[in-house]
């Protein structure tokens, strides 16, 4: 009977959060706010200090801190190992100067406007220098922006936020008053085992996942990916769980080692659904964890130290964005982008109080102001947009391809070229969703009543949310020289039914995309420049017959050239002997 009673429970808390969680989300993302906040206030409403529906915030807290794990799996997996070393220096760099000036600035803060001890200003300052990876990685990914210099230094930060966890125990270990464990370890050695660990799990991913995902691959069982990726998930977060460090660092190196694995889109597709849900459920334990009761007997404190801790982090962020080589736009947004506190925070917060350094209420009163600092996020990051875009005015309505009905084809890219394709399409009456990463560009077709979705088009999950696996084909319009093999392997083998198009920007872009499943390729000058040729010789009255002679051997020598670069291994000056040469006694 008691087990009974235990599951009723169980499924009744599983509805009032969820049923919660979809009124409040519903209501925010139809003002344009955002999930997070709308995850935020749902928990503060049915948790201990709203209407009391759930009591156990902790635990759900602990538990859905799983969706943060996967979350840096799947970041993992689109940051192979070669980019990763690209991005040492802002990881290094200009991660290490933020976690160090941010910590320091807010310490002082503490020390100067509050009555705290030294140790306990240290073990609240400098977990306050952390931000939010749960909230703010999501946010780059369904904005497309995760991959644009701006969100590559933003992750870069939030990266080696991650690694600071260590030496952050470790200071508040130092300062600790409570009688010392002697059975743990020290910091020296945690960093050893940490490096031990590291070297473990790239041992690993490639002498056991890899070839293990060759195997299931052969199989074709889609359900045994999902084990394995789960399998790597948890593996290396329980390691670096083991050691003391942050699990979803281990999780992170496990997605970077199978990044360069074939399998890598079917696991990130396979493991997404398990992040979203998990991240949502950490959110509303933070709402249900915000104690109320702190808020109301120190309003003017709370929400004064919330917007000092985000003002304080935009202007350092934003300052060592500047110094860092970064535009003043790209470097504010990224500021906004960073300001709030992060839930490992929470986490030091603890260890703190079991170190006798702060009381229980000063770690509910922080807490709560790294909750209303997380609910600024959604609001700073439509400002951030603006600045990222180059303080593009667009009132657009970015609205999320998901929301897209299903169309037979996908056009990506809204400029002139995908303008035109988009017409000729719709011309012939075929259904279609159109998607671009600029506001700007959709706010101009909505101005005559078009609708563009907005996104990164070249990103496997967007393209799935829009209904790429139903589509019969796919044109990419986009004028980006960058759209590279790596993309367009990875579209191919998400949706292998679907044709594939794209406007490639020379014939660089072109031989580099051959073979790889794509049905057309056209150059974008291409026929534009012939065709303007026709209209000269034309003009000047050459023989029409001439005309067409011309046009015809021009177009196979053009054909025989790429045909040669191609087997040169891309060589521009093979074929160079099939150029014509300005040489007009030249007999045709």
């Amino acid at each position: 009977m008691e087990t009974e009673t235990h599951m009723a429970d169980l499924l009744l808390g599983g509805f009032v959060m969820l049923g919660a969680a979809l009124v409040m989300v519903l209501v925010f993302r139809r003002f344009g706010i955002g999930a997070v906040l709308g995850y935020l206030i749902a928990g503060a409403l049915i948790g201990p200090q709203g209407f009391q529906l759930i009591s156990n915030a902790g635990t759900i807290l602990e538990f859905s801190e799983i969706g943060i794990i996967l979350l840096l799996f799947i970041v993992g997996l689109e940051l192979a190992p070669a980019r990763l070393m690209r991005l040492r220096q802002a990881i290094f760099g200009l991660g290490m100067s933020q976690v160090v000036l941010c910590g320091i600035a807010l310490f002082l803060l503490i020390m100067a406007t509050t009555n705290f001890t030294l140790a306990a200003s240290i073990a609240i300052g400098l977990p306050l220098a952390l931000s939010s990876t749960a909230q703010v990685l999501p946010m780059l990914q369904s904005s497309g922006r995760l991959n644009t210099p701006t969100g590559e230094k933003a992750f870069s930060i939030l990266l080696f936020q991650d690694l600071s966890i260590i030496p952050l125990l470790t200071i508040i270990a130092a300062l600790s008053r409570a009688p010392q464990d002697e059975g743990g370890p020290s910091g020296w050695l945690t960093a050893i085992y940490a490096i031990i660990a590291i070297g473990g799990l790239i041992a690993i991913g490639k002498y056991l996942l890899q070839p293990l995902l060759k195997v299931i691959g052969r199989i074709a069982e889609r359900e045994l990916f999902i084990v394995a990726g789960l399998v790597a998930v948890f593996g290396g977060a329980a390691l670096m769980e083991f050691i003391g460090l942050s699990p979803a660092l281990g999780s992170f190196i496990a997605g970077v080692m199978l990044a360069n694995s074939p399998y890598r889109h079917e696991l990130e597709a396979d493991i997404d659904p398990f992040r979203s849900l998990l991240l949502g459920f950490f959110f509303l334990a933070v709402g249900m964890m915000l104690d109320l009761n702190v808020v109301i007997e120190n309003p003017g404190f709370v929400l004064g130290a919330a917007v000092a801790l985000v003002t304080v982090k935009i202007a350092i962020i934003f300052g060592l964005g500047k110094l860092f080589g970064m535009d003043t736009n790209p470097a504010l947004a990224m500021g906004m982008l960073l300001s709030q506190g992060g839930e490992f925070g929470f986490v030091l917060f603890s260890e703190a109080e079991k170190a006798l350094l702060i009381e229980p209420e000063a770690s509910s009163l922080f807490g709560a102001i790294i909750t209303i600092s997380m609910a600024t996020t959604p609001f700073l990051m439509l400002l951030s947009r603006r600045f990222s875009s180059g303080g593009s005015k667009s009132s657009a309505d970015l609205d999320d391809p998901g929301n897209a009905d299903r169309a037979s084809v996908i056009v990506v890219g809204q400029g002139r070229f995908g303008q035109t394709v988009s017409q000729v399409l719709m011309a012939a009456k075929i259904p279609l969703t159109l998607i671009d990463i600029k506001p700007e560009q959709i706010d101009v077709h909505q101005q005559f009543g078009a609708k563009v979705f907005y996104g990164d088009g070249t990103r496997v999950d967007l393209l799935r949310r829009a209904g790429a696996h139903e589509a019969d084909a796919i044109v990419f319009c986009m004028d980006d020289p960058d759209f590279g093999p790596e993309q367009v392997r990875a579209i191919v083998q998400s949706f292998p039914e679907t044709k594939m198009f794209v406007r490639v920007y020379d014939r660089r872009q072109l031989i580099a995309l051959k073979g790889l499943g794509i049905v057309g390729m056209k150059r974008e000058m291409f026929e534009s420049a012939v065709h303007l040729a026709r209209q000269t010789m034309f003009a000047i009255d050459l023989d029409s017959s001439l005309i067409e002679e011309v046009d015809e051997e021009f177009r196979q020598r053009d054909c025989d050239r790429l045909e040669a670069q191609m087997k040169s291994g891309g060589d521009m000056l093979a074929g160079a002997e099939l150029r014509f040469e300005n040489n007009p006694s030249r007999k045709f």
